[in-house]
């Protein structure tokens, strides 16, 4: 199994069945990149086979790029706006991000659209150390949804208790995902919010293979 765009799509990735799905729309996205492209920011999509950035790759694109290149598919275009009318993809989450302050820009989306935002700042201890930069981006996914709601909806299509269900993360939109969990494990060099709400943390960082660590540890539990 396997959740995608912080929980708007869960897929057994073994047998190809979609479990759930909840997308922004087009509308959606297009009053996003609006507000993107009238203050210079970056932005990309996912959608349910790629990463779609707009004229390059930087920020979080570039940073999953250098993470996973070689398990999903990148593309890049002129304009993200022309892309969706041309293509209407299943867009499951929106990411704008900037080396600025994003809280105007955050409050403006929230104006118009009824969506979920999180704003996540990648400075001084929390500098992005896969690309080696600092900058903060918006993470925009459709109203309600959360990482640990869709990790409930596939606990009970597992029909696995929740004391045997362990959630493992690094970033703000993991908290109440690992704080509910029955095992929650923090990343190495984790956000402290992150820290404080879990059970264990790693000695390992995302870089180094902090995933694998809690995998290995309660495996063999």
């Amino acid at each position: 199994m396997e959740s995608f765009g912080n929980g708007t799509q869960i897929v057994n990735l073994k047998t190809g069945e979609e479990i759930f799905r909840n997308v922004i729309t087009n509308m959606q996205a297009q009053t996003c990149i609006d507000i993107a492209d009238k203050n210079n920011l970056h932005v990309h999509i996912y959608t349910d086979n790629k990463i779609v950035s707009q004229q390059s790759l930087k920020f979080m694109a570039y940073r999953n790029y250098q993470l996973y290149k070689e398990d999903m598919d990148f593309e890049i275009v002129d304009s993200l706006k022309e892309y969706i009318k041309e293509e209407n993809p299943c867009i499951l989450k929106l990411v704008i991000s900037a080396k600025k302050d994003l809280i105007d820009v955050k409050k403006e989306i929230l104006g118009k659209e009824d969506l979920k935002i999180i704003q996540i700042k990648k400075y001084d201890e929390y500098k992005d150390t896969i690309i080696n930069q600092e900058y903060e981006y918006l993470d925009i996914v459709p109203k309600n949804i959360t990482k640990y709601n869709s990790l409930r909806q596939l606990s009970k299509y597992l029909k696995i208790n929740n004391q045997d269900v362990m959630a493992i993360g690094d970033n703000i939109n993991d908290i109440e995902m690992i704080e509910n969990a029955g095992v929650g494990v923090a990343i190495g060099g984790s956000y402290e919010e992150v820290i404080n709400k879990a059970g264990y943390v790693t000695e390992n960082t995302v870089k180094t293979g902090g995933f694998a660590e809690a995998v290995y540890k309660f495996i063999e539990m």
